[in-house]
C-alpha cells in the first residue's frame, strides 16, 4: 500500500487495537465478521468502488456502509468498516486487502489473550514447511474445481484438534479465498503478521541439526542486537547444510554455512 491506503490502515488497526481492549468486542466474532466483510467486497467490485470514491464525503460512505451491513454484523464491525470507508485510498482494492488484514489481526488477537499466540507463528510456519515438500497436498489445497467444503475438510483432519483453533481458522480462510496469491506466500504473510504482533521480526534459521536450546537462545540474542527488534526463530532442518546455519530475516540472508564457504573459498581460488 501507498500514501493514504498506508495511512488508513495504520488508524484503522489502532481502531482495532482499541476494540479488542475493550471486554465488550469478541475478537474472534470481529475476525469472522471482518473476513465476511472481505469476501462481499472482494466479489462486488461496483460497492467497493462507490465505498472508496475520493468524490463521495466520508460521511456519505460510512453512512451506506452502516446501512448495508448495520442487521449483518456487531455494533463494533460496523463501526470498525464505517470508519475505514471514511478515510481515503488510494486504490479501491488496498480498502479489501485492509479488510483482510483487520481479520486476521483480530484473530491473532484472540489468540494472544488466550496465551497461543507463539503456537500459532510455529504452526504457521511448519504448515508452511508440509505444503511445500507435499505437492499432492498444495494441489488438493488449490485446486480451483474441488469445494470449498471439501478443502474444510481436508484441513480439518490435519489440523483439527493438532493445531491452535486460531491457526486452523487463519489457514482455512486463506485456503478459501487466496485473492491471487500463492498458499506459500499466503502462509509467509501469516506468519510476519504474527511475529509483527508482539513487535518482533521473523528469522527463518535451517541448520544441518536441530539447535539447542542455549543455540537458539544465543542466535536470538544475537539477531535481536543486530536488527534492534526482538526476534521469532522459524526453525527448519536440512541435512544438506553442512556444518553451520542459514538465516534469512525479510529478503536478507546471513549464510554461515559450511557448505557456502567452501563454494566462496572456490570461487576466490578460481579468481
Amino acid at each position: 500500500m501507498n500514501g493514504a491506503s498506508r495511512e488508513a490502515l495504520a488508524a484503522a488497526r489502532e481502531r482495532l487495537d482499541a476494540l479488542t481492549d475493550s471486554t465488550s468486542a469478541d475478537a474472534g466474532t470481529l475476525a469472522d465478521e471482518l473476513a465476511a466483510v472481505t469476501a462481499l467486497l472482494d466479489r462486488e467490485v461496483g460497492l467497493r468502488r462507490v465505498l472508496t470514491d475520493p468524490a463521495q464525503s466520508g460521511e456519505a460512505k460510512a453512512g451506506l456502509a452502516q446501512r448495508l451491513l448495520g442487521s449483518q454484523v456487531s455494533g463494533p464491525t460496523a463501526d470498525l468498516v464505517a470508519g475505514l470507508v471514511r478515510s481515503r485510498w488510494s486504490q479501491s482494492r488496498d480498502l479489501v486487502d485492509a479488510l483482510e488484514q483487520l481479520a486476521n489481526l483480530a484473530d491473532l488477537t484472540a489468540a494472544q489473550k488466550a496465551g497461543t499466540l507463539d503456537s500459532v507463528e510455529d504452526e504457521l510456519f511448519r504448515f508452511g514447511r508440509i505444503v511445500t515438500s507435499n505437492t499432492e497436498l498444495r494441489a488438493a489445497l488449490t485446486n480451483r474445481k474441488a469445494t470449498t467444503s471439501a478443502k474444510g475438510e481436508l484441513l480439518g483432519s490435519l489440523l483439527g484438534g493438532r493445531a491452535a483453533a486460531q491457526t486452523e481458522r487463519l489457514v482455512t480462510r486463506l485456503v478459501a479465498a487466496p485473492r491471487g496469491r500463492s498458499l506459500e506466500a499466503g502462509l509467509e504473510s501469516l506468519s510476519k503478521l504474527a511475529a509483527e504482533r508482539r513487535d518482533r521480526m521473523v528469522a527463518v534459521v535451517t541448520s544441518a541439526v536441530p539447535l539447542s536450546d542455549p543455540q537458539k537462545q544465543r542466535l536470538g540474542a544475537s539477531l535481536a542486537k543486530l536488527y534492534g527488534r526482538s526476534m521469532h526463530l522459524n526453525l527448519d532442518v536440512d541435512p544438506e547444510v553442512l556444518g553451520g546455519i542459514r538465516v534469512q530475516v525479510g529478503d536478507e540472508v546471513i549464510n554461515g554455512s559450511l557448505a557456502d564457504r567452501i563454494a566462496d573459498a572456490g570461487r576466490r581460488l578460481a579468481g
